[in-house]
């Protein structure tokens, strides 16, 4: 029997190219852990975006887990993953890091049987949809045109998100000037998105909606808090465009109380958070279960396979500062020029590889 003999993990901190934010947030970086996991001879590869302490997480707490275990088992596996980390709380650093984990387990399974892991989960499209992420709250106006020209004019991305919300909601004005500078740099034949982040209360994002309505803004992501679930059925009820969060679900549970509440259109799923791809396609049975459709949040390189196999999928976002770590740091990022991307299915698992050089300009742990 094959088993696991070897569990890594690493730090790597990559700077913004300037000062980023969002309604509630605001950084200069952005960290990435990777994670991988080795048996005979072949190694799977995953990753989270996390404080560097995730790392630390793996090697200290998870591996012990994983070592001399059969990598076909991942089940089993990642039931004894997440018994792992009762005490220490499954949100947060330790689910990333069981997240990160689960991701690597499936590349490695993958890559022992050499396929693909569209072959192995089987496709339910060839291509998938996304949408270009960023506009953060930080941009003037001019970075703001050319970020959203790019995508929109020069990639033939038809579907872009920027950042409302700003400073927990007490700039209203200038979030609705962005808005309209966002419709005007991208035309009328673009969809518009929106993500407050948490921003606003809920009779706010209301009345924000209301505005945005002229911009024809279909897309309205974390309006209120993603804890607020009566509030994000509020706005649901009372606006236009769709309300959207999720993103920072961590297990089954979190995402039946979303959808039993009726607090949004699409359920966002993150698998660098949620349990990885495990974690993933027990969400997207959740949402399917309620009749929701599923967008991946962020990490576009390592939805993109899992998004390939799943029906119910709406789309996937690209977001601005994952997939510039992602292409920079990995052979094997795909191009969402023209607004789809083709997931892997030359190379085994999800067909990327860690290019060392690169990622030792910013390992930090």
């Amino acid at each position: 029997m094959t088993t696991i003999d070897e569990v890594t993990a690493a730090a790597y901190r990559v700077p913004a190219g300037c000062p980023e934010g969002d309604g509630t947030l605001a950084w200069e970086s952005t960290t990435m852990v990777v994670v991988t996991v080795a048996a005979a001879g072949v190694m799977g590869t995953g990753w989270t975006y996390a404080p560097a302490a995730a790392a630390a997480f793996v090697t200290e707490t998870l591996a012990g887990t994983l070592n001399g275990a059969d990598p076909d088992g991942i089940p089993a596996l990642f039931a004894a993953l997440t018994r792992q980390v009762r005490n220490a709380g499954r949100p947060g650093v330790a689910g990333y890091a069981v997240s990160a984990v689960d991701v690597a387990l499936w590349d490695l399974k993958a890559r022992l049987i050499g396929v693909p892991l569209t072959r192995l989960w089987g496709l339910a499209r060839e291509r998938v949809p996304l949408y270009g992420s960023g506009g953060f709250t930080t941009y003037d106006d001019a970075t703001t045109v050319g970020q959203l020209t790019h995508w929109v004019h020069e990639q033939g991305i038809g579907r872009v998100k920027i950042k409302i919300g700003e400073s927990y909601g007490s700039r209203p004005d200038r979030d609705l000037h962005r808005v309209a500078l966002a419709r005007r740099t991208i035309g009328q034949d673009a969809e518009l998105y929106v993500d407050a982040n948490g921003g606003y209360t809920a009779k706010q994002a209301v009345r924000v909606a209301e505005r945005m309505r002229e911009r024809d803004v279909t897309w309205f992501e974390e309006p209120v808090s993603s804890d607020d679930l009566a509030g994000l059925r509020l706005v649901r009820e009372r606006c236009h465009a769709d309300v959207t969060a999720g993103e920072y679900g961590c297990d089954p549970g979190y995402f039946t109380r979303m959808c039993q509440a009726r607090a949004v259109d699409c359920l966002q799923i993150d698998a660098t958070r949620c349990g990885g791809y495990s974690g993933w396609f027990a969400a997207a049975a959740v949402a399917g279960g309620h009749h929701l459709e599923v967008s991946a949040h962020c990490a576009p390189n390592l939805h993109l396979p899992a998004a390939a196999a799943t029906a119910g999928l709406r789309h996937i976002e690209w977001f601005h500062d994952h997939q510039r770590i992602e292409a920079e740091l990995f052979d094997g990022a795909a191009d969402p020029s023209g607004g789809l991307a083709r997931p892997n299915t030359d190379a085994p698992g999800h067909g990327l590889t860690l290019r060392p050089a690169a990622a030792a300009r910013y390992r930090v742990a």
